[in-house]
């Protein structure tokens, strides 16, 4: 039995000889509606691993509040079953601080990191994100990401424990410890949008903090450049304007 019960989910080639990319989500999402229109155009060269972080999806939400750390520690347990690492990582917003927790509590797992759209200081959100954020209800969920919870979920109820899990998490989210990202020495692509709800400048901090770091700034909003549903709203132009920077990123030796 997987640990802490991640549903997690093969794609793509398992004979590639690239290393396994593993995919991390954002908050409110599952597997599809965050990589739906990204996991076809990887699957020819390389083997992928998606999963869904606690309380979303198929996974289930547990003993206990959500924490970055607490997933990472999840993934990182789910690798040592699966007996595959080190691993490249993708980790969008929530999931890209996933990702920075995992390269820092465990280096040894990560080879390649792909941080995208995700702060690692509460001031790297946009004027008015942390107000609106406070004053948010379920009913303020997309309706995207209640439909493409329900249909992995099955369980209209699962979707409102999961936007409760997201907004404590986030509200509950304190900057990352100067030793966490020290700890990172995995080589790492810093991606942000120019009209993304992380600011720009908080790109170039994290990308000039990390040991080994390259920032991109796309253009686009959060997260259409990895064709994320609500963001894309299902047009994958920016995201095939982006892919072949972040592949380049993964490829090189």
């Amino acid at each position: 039995m997987i640990p802490n019960a991640l549903h997690h989910e093969w794609h793509g080639d398992p004979d590639s000889p690239n290393p396994p990319l593993l995919l991390l989500h954002g908050g409110g999402s599952t597997i599809a509606s965050n990589w739906g229109l990204l996991l076809p155009r990887l699957a020819p060269t390389r083997s992928v691993l998606a999963v869904e972080l606690q309380g979303h999806g198929r996974t289930a939400t547990g003993d206990g509040p959500a924490s970055f750390e607490r997933s990472a520690d999840d993934v990182a347990a789910l690798l040592a079953t699966l007996h595959c690492g080190p691993v490249d990582v993708l980790g969008f917003s929530n999931g890209g601080q996933v990702a920075l927790q995992l390269a820092g509590r465990h280096p040894a797992a990560v080879r390649r990191l792909i941080v995208a759209s995700a702060p690692f200081r509460r001031s790297g959100m946009v004027e008015g994100f942390w107000e609106g954020l406070a004053a948010g209800t379920f009913d303020d969920l997309p309706a995207p990401y209640r439909r493409a919870d329900l249909a992995v979920s099955g369980d209209p109820d699962h979707a409102r424990r999961m936007f409760h899990l997201d907004r404590d998490l986030m509200l509950g989210f304190q900057d990352f410890p100067d030793e966490l990202l020290d700890a990172v020495t995995a080589t790492t692509l810093v991606v942000v949008a120019d009209r993304d709800v992380v600011r720009v400048q908080e790109g170039v901090e994290l990308a000039s903090r990390l040991a080994d770091a390259r920032l991109l700034v796309v253009p686009g909003n959060h997260g259409d450049y990895l064709g994320e549903v609500l963001a894309s709203g299902g047009d994958d132009a920016a995201l095939r304007r982006a892919l072949p920077f972040l592949v380049a990123h993964l490829d090189a030796r």
